[in-house]
């Protein structure tokens, strides 16, 4: 379908753009407008103070909508909505254990559905760009199954190239069929980069080298990942310090702990964001503010596994990058980013009250903050020149009722349900609370089908 020309998103209540900084003031807009065109934004201000550029436009009505920039999701395994449900008691080793197995089951077919299915939900809740970490590859499964998933629904992307090395036979976790040759994976990532990754301002595709964990993978790989992707321009992506288990699989295993292990290996930098953050000490935290290392924080996931409460506040003090991760839909059993964001502010309130959340920085982690910590300053706010990727929800709605005085706070703090509209690159991908992009019932049949094969090993 052909894009307008020019955009005009107007009778705004509320636009929250999230520029400034995460300290404050906050910055609101009432009755406001924004104007796009190419995919970008072109002009953010008062309704009934329309630039000349907007005669002509095509025009979006959103009257009593809060609108926000895109939701960023910075951590997920979009193949794991093939498998919710499954090891329900069981903590991070022993759920991955009886997981492994199932997942070696995967099919291109299924990496393809799962990240459809993932996207199209992290859509309804608000993403706009997601990344993912895919780390298993039996079957024929590429990465460029879940790159092509992504374009189908519309999102940004960020592809991360997992990778296992580390079996069961060596001290790993994973079976040994789960994990492939070192030097098969350090090819087929340079193949993906060079196939996949566009280092351009407002790119729709990124690739980032992703080995999985310091209880999968080789130091070798480890320390060949991280130069392999300063080579080539990208990131670097690995779970660390997610539960007091890899703490003690690192002391045992090289007599260090998870982040002075990876430091030593070349793991630190501006390039670097690590999954979850969990069991960071406070000299971690000033170490990783130091260097500029990013966490994608997890609240969900590190409560169903019961990994713990990350530092989320001394992490912020310290000056590191923080943003959200819905992870994996198997230790989520869901993909919702705005449930997300208020997952991340309830946790916070079982700290101390100085390591508390405002709601102001629950919304800015799911913005600004992922944007950040995916090297990204073309999203997560809502300026000119920014990404037009941005987010409304309908005020009027039952859940918000009483709420509308404050329209941030009930973003985060009221029961969270889908969007009403969203727009990613200028398109719209989000409608009346439906995805314009993808026919679900024909989907999620097909996703059904593929996930009763690969839990009962037909």
């Amino acid at each position: 379908m052909t894009q307008p020309a020019r955009t005009l998103i107007t009778d705004i209540h509320t636009l929250l753009p999230m520029t400034g900084t995460r300290e404050g003031p906050r910055v609101s807009i009432q009755n406001a407008a924004v104007l796009v065109g190419g995919g970008v934004i072109l002009w953010v201000g008062h309704a009934d103070v329309l630039p000349p550029e907007a005669d002509g436009a095509e025009v979006i009505w959103l009257p009593g909508h809060l609108v926000l920039p895109g939701l960023v999701n910075t951590h997920h395994h979009l193949y794991q909505t093939l498998t919710r449900c499954l090891a329900t008691d069981s903590g991070l080793f022993d759920w991955l254990k009886t997981l492994y197995p199932i997942w070696m089951r995967l099919t291109p077919e299924g990496a393809y559905l799962s990240a459809a299915v993932g996207l199209a939900e992290l859509a309804l809740s608000g993403c706009t760009t997601s990344s993912d970490h895919l780390y298993l590859y039996s079957n024929g499964v590429d990465l460029g199954d879940t790159v092509r998933a992504a374009s189908d629904v519309g999102l940004r992307f960020h592809a991360t190239r997992g990778s296992m090395s580390l079996g069961e036979s060596q001290g790993g976790l994973p079976p040994d069929a789960a994990v492939e040759g070192e030097a098969h994976i350090l090819r087929e990532s340079e193949r993906l980069v060079r196939a996949y990754h566009d280092p351009a301002r407002h790119a729709m595709t990124r690739v980032a080298l992703a080995p999985c964990s310091p209880f999968s993978v080789t130091a070798g790989l480890m320390r060949d990942s991280a130069l392999l992707a300063r080579d080539l321009g990208v990131m670097l992506h690995t779970h660390l310090a997610e539960t007091e288990d890899e703490d003690a699989f690192c002391l045992s295993r090289v007599g260090m702990r998870p982040l002075d292990y990876v430091e030593s290996l070349g793991w630190v930098g501006e390039d670097v964001w690590f999954a979850h953050g969990v069991h960071f000490s406070p000299t971690d935290a000033a170490r990783l503010g130091a260097c500029g290392c990013g966490v994608a924080h997890c609240p969900s996931s590190n409560m169903r596994l019961a990994s713990g409460i990350a530092p989320v506040r001394e992490l912020l003090s310290a000056g590191v990058k923080v943003g959200l991760g819905v992870d994996g839909s198997a230790s989520n059993d869901g993909s919702h980013l705005l449930a997300e964001a208020r997952q991340s502010l309830l946790i916070s309130r079982l700290r101390r009250p100085q390591n508390q959340l405002k709601a102001w920085e629950a919304l800015w982690l799911a913005t600004r903050g992922g944007a950040e910590v995916l090297n990204r300053d073309d999203i997560g706010q809502l300026a000119p020149g920014m990404s037009a990727d941005l987010i409304a929800l309908d005020l009027n709605r039952l859940e918000y009722a009483g709420a509308t005085h404050d329209p941030a706070a009930a973003a985060v703090l009221c029961a969270p349900r889908g969007i009403d509209f969203s727009m990613v690159n200028g398109r719209v991908v989000v409608q009346e609370g439906r995805l314009t992009t993808l026919e679900l019932p024909p989907l999620l049949g097909r996703h059904r089908a593929e996930s009763l094969r690969m839990i009962r090993g037909e």
